[in-house]
């Protein structure tokens, strides 16, 4: 009878949360690659939409010998020093907001004005400041990141409590010292979701701008290489240029930021 009772409460193994969610995005992906393959094969136009194993053919041929990853590292690297230095400008726009209310108000006013107005639309005006080159893809990264990116850290210093502000206080801290110390690691959920939105906008302005730069330049990275194959009216291998664009974008969102949301606001239990 204590054998039977000890077995009847012993707890199922189950997944863990981070499995699951693991497993029911690659249920998702496997279920949009077999529609597409459906899709493909019913219209019969692989010029128009070829199916999904000619188009890993393709992407694995790109990446074997077309360069897709160089390609690739190139449009990372660019983002990633448009992106820095938009985060980094920010965070000091911001800090000087939350100590001088004219300074918010400006801010407020700058974000209504710019956030709305497309990255993609100013790259003709950056192109004639700083010519065909990196610094004109900078720029246009660093206008796409800057506002939403100032936008929710700023609501998330608004929404931060009194009470952790008043500690803040208490022990003298002003400055950077208060922002780094008390709004930071309070607002961070705000601030982390702002870093998403960032990403997100730089990424697709990014391959935006490459496209124009090919036409120019000739010259580029994962946008160029799609542009030049659509020229080419290699359709697969632009499809495949798509499909690392989304697979780049689903590693960072799924690796990059889940890991620096679990050593941070998930394990400080600010989020579930």
């Amino acid at each position: 009878m204590s054998d039977a009772i000890a077995t009847t409460t012993l707890p199922r193994p189950r997944l863990s949360d981070g499995s699951t969610s693991f497993l029911r995005k690659l249920a998702i992906l496997a279920l949009l690659a077999a529609l597409w393959q459906g899709a493909a094969l019913w219209t019969g136009k692989p010029m128009l939409l070829p199916s999904f194993t000619d188009t890993m053919r393709a992407l694995v041929a790109g990446i074997l010998e077309d360069g897709l990853l160089a390609s690739s590292w190139r449009s990372l690297t660019v983002l990633m020093k448009g992106y820095a230095i938009a985060v980094a400008f920010s965070l000091v726009l911001v800090s000087l907001a939350v100590a001088n209310s004219f300074a918010r108000e400006a801010l407020r006013t700058l974000i209504s004005m710019f956030n709305p107005l497309p990255a993609i639309a100013i790259l003709p005006l950056a192109m004639l400041w700083f010519g065909l080159g990196e610094a004109s893809l900078v720029f246009v990264l660093v206008h796409s990141v800057l506002w939403p990116f100032s936008l929710a850290t700023l609501g998330g210093f608004d929404g931060v409590p009194e009470t952790q502000r008043l500690v803040g206080r208490n022990y003298g801290l002003k400055g950077p010292a208060y922002v780094a110390l008390i709004l930071v690691p309070a607002a961070l959920p705000s601030v982390i979701y702002g870093l998403k939105i960032g990403w997100a906008f730089a990424w697709r302005t990014l391959i935006a701008a490459e496209l124009v730069f090919g036409v120019s330049a000739g010259q580029g990275g994962l946008g160029w290489y799609i542009f030049r194959n659509r020229n080419e009216l290699f359709t697969d291998k632009v499809f495949a240029g798509l499909v690392l664009v989304i697979v780049i974008g689903l590693l960072v969102e799924g690796v990059v930021f889940r890991l620096l949301e679990s050593l941070t606001v998930r394990r400080w239990g600010m989020q579930r």
